[in-house]
């Protein structure tokens, strides 16, 4: 991570609309981890504690759900750091120890490349000081229209900047 300078900034977590209901930071979603996040100098970090219902083996966070905040966070370093989102089309885990339920867990996420159409993400998930889990996340860079294309319902209102760029004008809508 950065300099311990570095400023803090809290990222919206409505930054997506207020009805939008993803399991890993959905504001409003139950069953879902809530996760927030913070922009951190080059960095994007959360730090959440899960509990009774996120095991695998006895006391300890399940390693797919390792996985889905690994990937979170490296879509809210997309966000984050370049104001886009992108589709995850590889994801390479590496387990190193347990992450205790019932303790707080830093998750740091850094851009490592970005080339024409991906975008690659590193993560690391620290527990006490000790390194848990990293990961290497590679994200495909589509437009809105094919988003358009791959998404059941289309690209929400308000989404097209985030594949088309921050200053990509949104689609007129019929009255």
């Amino acid at each position: 991570m950065n300099s311990p300078a570095a400023t803090v900034i809290d990222l919206d977590p409505y930054t997506f609309g207020p009805t939008q209901t993803c399991f890993g930071c959905g504001p409003h979603n139950e069953r879902g981890l809530r996760l927030r996040f913070q922009r951190e100098g080059d960095a994007v970090t959360t730090r959440f504690v899960l509990g009774e219902g996120h095991d695998g083996p006895p006391d300890l966070l399940h390693g797919g759900l390792q996985a889905l905040i690994c990937d979170e966070l490296a879509g809210w370093v997309l966000v984050g750091l370049r104001d886009r989102i992108g589709v995850t089309s590889s994801m390479n885990v590496r387990y190193i120890r347990g992450i205790r339920l019932g303790e707080e867990c830093v998750g740091v996420g850094e851009l490592a490349a970005e080339v024409e159409g991906m975008m690659t993400v590193r993560v690391k998930l620290v527990q006490a000081g000790q390194l848990c889990c990293t990961a290497k996340i590679s994200f495909m860079m589509a437009d809105s229209a094919r988003m358009d294309e791959l998404l059941p319902k289309g690209v929400p209102d308000g989404w097209h900047r985030f594949f088309d760029g921050p200053d990509a004008p949104e689609p007129a809508t019929e009255p």
